[in-house]
């Protein structure tokens, strides 16, 4: 068994959770996640069996997209609706619609984050929870992240209330924290705030339509119809530049040879996908560090 199994994730469960209940209704044990969802967090989480974990990377390097709500007036210690409240304040003015958006453009693009602490980023050999459960807050590095569209969902044109809530869309890189872009989104706007709700609606190319839920998983366990769930390696590795090759070149690939590169990625610093005149990607390959004629294998996928 292999492939993409596009899970929608509910409430309540780790990503790791998913992997171990998808481990016990596959019956298999090479399964893997492609991205930390927090427990509160639901929607797409793509999950890699059998040979696909080998491309599991990719999918968590890919786009992602959420929609999410973030409250004004509360702050938390997790900085989402699961953790304590650490700072409370009446909302004591009207904020127009303007303004709103003004924010959101200004945190469109490249951003700086510093992660939370109730986190899986590591500092010093420790996830950041680690410390979080011990009380202790120690200084994080900061990393850039890309928002590539940031939008309100919103059609009020003034929100007002001891407590303000609105939802948004964002569309973002890897390694970005939708609540501390929440948090972020309050700051600008002069008041603590919490991301209140989230959902991600996309990672790489896998939506919401196109996710099974773990009652419909159960069903076609039993009917003997699960793999018509799983997408193919490839669904995994649209969002690469493809480079299509003979058969004969093929079988070099498969044995993990260099190849010339291709005029047309002399520019191309990241992976490429290497795939056969059926359309199947048979190895990830990168430009060479040291020669730049050529581009070396950096991921065999098929050597049958």
């Amino acid at each position: 068994m292999e492939g993409i199994l596009p899970l929608y994730k509910p409430a309540g469960l780790t990503s790791h959770d998913c992997v171990f209940k998808l481990r016990k209704l596959l019956k298999t044990k090479k399964v893997g996640h492609t991205g930390t969802l927090d427990p509160d967090v639901t929607g797409v989480l793509p999950i890699c069996i059998g040979r696909a974990t080998k491309v599991a990377e990719y999918i968590t390097d890919a786009g992602k997209a959420y929609e999410g709500e973030v409250t004004l007036g509360v702050s938390t210690e997790t900085e989402d609706a699961s953790g304590e409240i650490i700072e409370e304040i009446a909302i004591n003015r009207t904020i127009t619609r303007q303004e709103v958006l003004d924010v959101l453009a200004s945190l469109t693009g490249e951003i700086v984050q510093i992660p939370p602490m109730y986190s899986a980023v590591k500092v010093n050999g420790k996830r950041l929870y680690e410390y979080a459960r011990k009380g202790e807050v120690i200084e994080r590095p900061s990393r850039k992240v890309n928002i590539y569209k940031l939008e309100l969902l919103d059609g009020r044109t003034e929100f007002s209330g001891d407590k303000i809530a609105f939802r948004f869309r964002a569309e973002c890189s890897k390694g970005t924290y939708i609540r501390t872009l929440a948090v972020m989104i309050g700051e600008r706007l002069g008041f603590p705030a919490h991301m209140s709700s989230l959902v991600r609606t996309r990672s790489a190319s896998y939506t919401l339509e196109d996710c099974f839920r773990f009652s419909e998983i159960e069903e076609l366990v039993e009917k003997g119809e699960i793999l018509n769930a799983l997408r193919p390696i490839e669904s995994a590795l649209m969002h690469l530049p493809k480079y299509r090759i003979s058969d004969k070149v093929a079988e070099k690939v498969k044995n993990g040879a260099r190849l010339p590169l291709p005029e047309q990625f002399g520019k191309e610093a990241g992976p490429i996908a290497v795939e056969n005149m059926a359309g199947e990607v048979l190895a990830i390959y990168r430009k060479h560090p040291d020669k730049e004629e050529l581009m070396k294998p950096v991921k065999v996928l098929r050597i049958e």
